[in-house]
């Protein structure tokens, strides 16, 4: 069988205190028509990336409300996980020449898992491309009932996607009965599909990365980290990819020290076991300091965990996520609900989060990104008030607790 995810319990009403009683009330509304159904989520890793962090919520959330729900995750190998980086980034529009050996690889392994898929589901969620033809291969298997319901979630951004990548995928995804979206801009003119649905992931207000910490907590954490909690930070938060831009980040931060000269910067972030590229990317952005003192580089190879990052994102004078492409950047409202001011580049779902001049900035460029970043380094009063309306954004509109009443409702709109 595939890999069975272990998780730990969580209790929904551990959530009125951030999401409100009517919220809770409503998700339970919807869960009870649900009560003992049956619902699986796949995906490729476990942990190191958002997908991972999601669902490491929601199943839990699920399963407080009576659902039998799992989390179960694909059998991969380098070879596997090099094609599906590479869908990865054409699917976000990079140049990337698609062969037949590519397409062997990617269905030989998809086959591997689909047979190692068992028991009976009412719902079984895909999430990406990398066992997006699950269900194509699974004709015969006693695991595909007719009365299963298949949904594909897409968690990247396809707004210009490599069209002979997407054509390849594309059959695949329309075998689900539904696919879910972080924005109706990223789902292709092409498919064919009836039902197909918005909804925006969201973060964890109880999670370690997202619990309050206490202040002289957060500091020595980041004096083991050599970061000095008295000069102002920058801090950019996620995986080491080029669409997160890092190297970007680094020439903006040069821009921002000519004026702040007291500034650091702290790139922190995770490799992800489906991710061969990162460790390249690593190494380009550890070349690129030129061993300059001031700007940090730090993974979970160096131990960096939630509650490291919760600490840094809140030890942040600014919090920056500068991405050229973003299927929607989780950091962003990481660092929003720690009532910090975010700047993000103008890309997928980070428009969702930051309303521009109101909660942080939206930027275009470096140079934008680095005066943006200036004045709000040298403007703490305003920084301070942007974060607090980016604390109030997230409540209303991206906690766990939306993104389960948007799976309910697609669950009973899809039973039988």
């Amino acid at each position: 069988m595939l890999e069975r995810v272990p998780l730990l319990e969580k209790d929904l009403d551990a959530y009125v205190e951030f999401a409100g009683q009517d919220a809770i009330d409503r998700i339970r509304a919807l869960a009870e028509p649900l009560r003992g159904a049956r619902i699986l989520h796949v995906n490729a890793t476990a942990y190191g990336g958002g997908v991972a962090e999601l669902l490491a919520t929601h199943v839990p959330l699920l399963k407080s409300l009576g659902i039998a729900a799992e989390w179960q995750v694909i059998h991969g190998s380098d070879e596997f996980f090099a094609v599906t980086k590479a869908v990865h980034n054409a699917l976000q529009g990079a140049d990337v020449e698609w062969t037949q050996e590519m397409a062997r690889i990617y269905l030989e392994k998809v086959l591997d898992n689909a047979l190692l898929l068992e028991g009976e589901w009412d719902y079984v969620v895909i999430h990406d491309p990398q066992p997006a033809a699950m269900l194509s291969l699974l004709t015969d298997s006693a695991v595909n009932r007719p009365d299963t319901k298949w949904i594909w979630r897409c968690h990247i951004d396809l707004t210009d996607a490599n069209p002979e990548v997407w054509e390849f995928f594309r059959p695949y995804v329309e075998r689900h009965d539904a696919s879910v979206w972080t924005m109706p801009e990223f789902v292709p003119a092409s498919l064919a599909m009836d039902r197909v649905v918005q909804a925006p992931p969201c973060i964890d207000p109880l999670s370690v990365k997202n619990l309050d910490l206490p202040t002289p907590f957060m500091n020595e954490i980041c004096r083991q980290y050599g970061l000095d909690v008295d000069r102002p930070i920058m801090c950019q938060v996620s995986r080491y990819d080029p669409w997160k831009d890092p190297l970007g980040v680094i020439d903006a931060f040069r821009i921002v020290r000519e004026s702040v000269p007291g500034a650091q910067l702290l790139l922190a972030g995770s490799m992800a076991t489906d991710d061969p590229e990162g460790f390249h990317v690593w190494e380009q952005v550890d070349e690129a300091r030129h061993g300059d003192r001031d700007i940090h580089l730090l993974s979970n190879i160096q131990q960096i965990g939630n509650v490291q990052i919760n600490a840094f994102q809140r030890a942040a004078d600014v919090i920056v996520q500068k991405s050229l492409r973003e299927g929607f950047g989780l950091t962003v409202s990481e660092g929003l609900w720690k009532a910090r001011p975010v700047v993000g580049g103008r890309c997928g779902g980070i428009v969702l989060q930051i309303r521009d001049g109101q909660d942080g900035y939206l930027v275009d460029s470096v140079e934008e990104c680095a005066q943006r970043t200036i004045e709000l380094l040298t403007n703490p009063e305003r920084a301070d008030e942007m974060g607090a309306s980016g604390r109030e954004q997230v409540r209303n509109n991206f906690l766990s607790t939306r993104e389960l009443e948007d799976y309910l409702t697609l669950f009973g709109e899809l039973a039988p």
